[in-house]
């Protein structure tokens, strides 16, 4: 698996090897609209953890997601349920 924290250098962006073997099996249109972001590893690292609930440990300490990493974060959770959890 590569843990690298450098984009990928054919295109200076994530691949979507690189972006399914982070945010998991999600849709075609999903893994477009991330590549199209030209997004950072970390940042979509970020989101993926938001995503997943895992950024709760931080509690009320935990910073706002914000520019890209916001983005992605709507992205991935755009079929989702929110109900009263949407900020």
């Amino acid at each position: 698996m590569k843990t690298e924290t450098q984009p990928s250098p054919a295109h200076g962006y994530l691949s979507r090897r690189e972006i399914l073997e982070m945010a998991g099996d999600i849709e075609d249109a999903k893994v477009a609209a991330i590549e199209a972001s030209a997004a950072t590893r970390e940042q979509l690292e970020e989101a993926v953890a938001w995503a997943s609930g895992e950024s709760d440990v931080m509690g009320n300490e935990r910073l706002p997601l914000s520019g890209v990493a916001e983005h992605l974060y709507e992205i991935l959770t755009a079929d989702e349920d929110y109900g009263d959890e949407r900020e």
